[in-house]
């Protein structure tokens, strides 16, 4: 990795290795259960790796996935991993879309530590302007109109680099390393967490990159998760002559317009915050036709899972009274969902001390997150299990914001990440902490 506090470049020293891994996913970008490329490539990695286990494929993915693109949208994906050079076999093992994989080091019998990091990126297109890192040193995005808007290319490169650095160490335990999919759209956590792969972890970590903090500085334990709820209502009326027989028509448009007026009207709760956004929305095929077809993709959130529920129940209510009121059918469907969750105390101490430890410019011990993520469903596993769990904020210095067009992960955040992270899963294998 770089030696510059600016950190995008590769000097050939001892952390190049890793630098380059970013750099390659983040040429490769692939959105929710389309990560072929992106999950060959981590396996290829594991497979130099002194491991005990490498599992893939629908073993790590217990009961439902939500919001599977069709077969179609996979074979695309799946085709262009291999154009890439994507290893045949391992593609052949995650079948249809059954992405990521997660790792597992048996070293003793210490404890069970598991690492969360995430893999998918954004639909965004990336800037080709020449202030811009990747476009400037040719590793923009290959995949036009999706790029690693959010950092997960770096996350992917933090769990391998804690890998290295744990199967150099004295660890004694077991480490579990999952490269999950899925997290932009909250789909991928609960299935993962349904495969029991997570059942025996005492303790886990999750990290994100960034979070409007610098590189340098190290956040113990994200909190304020709000629990999400993303919804489909598609509505279906009666097409007619919008200037002959508009009356004969039932229009699509005008209930989901109206819906949409009252999504936003659904009462604040006095428990906590609650959110609701239409979106993507759409319909109609003709001016002069009136439109049979409506629909709108939209998501609820709410500061506990409690008050998402509540803001889910009432955006139900708004959507069949909506396509009442115009007398039009309407059926809705739930895609990615996600708990809220809070770090545990013991931990984010553990990583405020490891993080002044190993020489980190800033430590902050706890933060709002203010948006939403499906690592709470790890967590609360694990919590409900007995265990510990927390949310780990690493700084970079990112020239745009998240999931923006400009966004970049300054490489010397890598460093940051790889020692905090590497040093936390050792010092909690050596000397376990417990909730306090």
């Amino acid at each position: 990795m770089g030696t510059e506090t600016s950190g995008r470049q590769s000097d050939g020293g001892p952390d190049s290795e890793l630098v380059a891994f970013r750099r390659d996913l983040h040429r490769h970008p692939e959105p929710a259960w389309c990560e072929f490329y992106t999950t060959a490539r981590i396996v290829a990695e594991l497979e130099r790796r002194d491991l005990d286990a490498i599992h893939l494929g629908e073993t790590i993915h217990g009961g439902q996935r939500r919001g599977v693109p069709e077969a179609e949208t996979l074979a695309e994906w799946r085709d262009r991993a291999l154009e890439a050079g994507a290893d045949p076999d391992v593609i052949a093992e995650i079948g249809e879309g059954y992405t990521g994989a997660v790792a597992v080091a048996e070293r003793g019998d210490g404890p069970v530590v598991g690492l969360r990091v995430d893999i998918d990126a954004l639909p965004i297109t990336e800037s080709t302007t020449d202030d811009h890192v990747p476009a400037a040193e040719g590793f923009r995005s290959e995949n036009e109109g999706y790029m690693h808007a959010c950092g997960h290319d770096a996350h992917a490169t933090f769990g391998l680099g804690v890998i290295d650095r744990v199967l150099d160490s004295g660890f004694d335990g077991t480490l579990k390393l999952f490269f999950q999919p899925g997290e932009e759209q909250v789909v991928g956590a609960e299935p993962m967490v349904a495969s029991g792969l997570l059942d025996d972890v005492e303790y886990l970590f999750a990290a994100h990159v960034g979070l409007d903090h610098p590189t340098g500085e190290v956040i113990g334990g994200m909190d304020g998760f709000l629990a999400v709820s993303h919804l489909r209502a598609d509505f279906a009326g009666e097409p007619s002559h919008a200037g002959g027989h508009p009356e004969q028509g039932r229009n699509a448009v005008q209930a989901a317009a109206t819906a949409i007026q009252n999504l936003y009207a659904i009462p604040r709760h006095a428990d906590g915050a609650t959110r609701v956004n239409a979106g993507i929305v759409g319909g109609g095929t003709g001016t002069n036709i009136i439109p049979e077809e409506a629909f709108i993709e939209g998501e609820v959130r709410g500061e506990t899972t409690a008050l998402m529920e509540y803001t889910d129940e009432k955006a139900e209510t708004v959507l069949q009274a909506a396509a009442d009121m115009h007398e039009v059918d309407v059926e809705t469907t739930r895609a990615g969902r996600a708990p809220s969750a809070e770090s545990d105390q013991a931990l984010v101490e553990l990583v405020t001390e490891t993080a002044a430890g190993v020489g980190v410019d800033s430590v902050v011990e706890r933060d709002e997150l203010g948006g939403s993520e499906d690592a709470t469903y790890m967590m609360r596993a694990v919590q409900e299990n007995g265990g510990l769990a927390t949310y780990v904020g690493v700084g970079t210095d990112h020239p745009g914001g998240h999931h923006t067009a400009t966004f970049d992960v300054a490489e010397a955040s890598l460093d940051v990440g790889v020692d905090v992270l590497s040093e936390a899963v050792l010092r909690t294998a050596a000397d376990p902490p417990v909730a306090e």
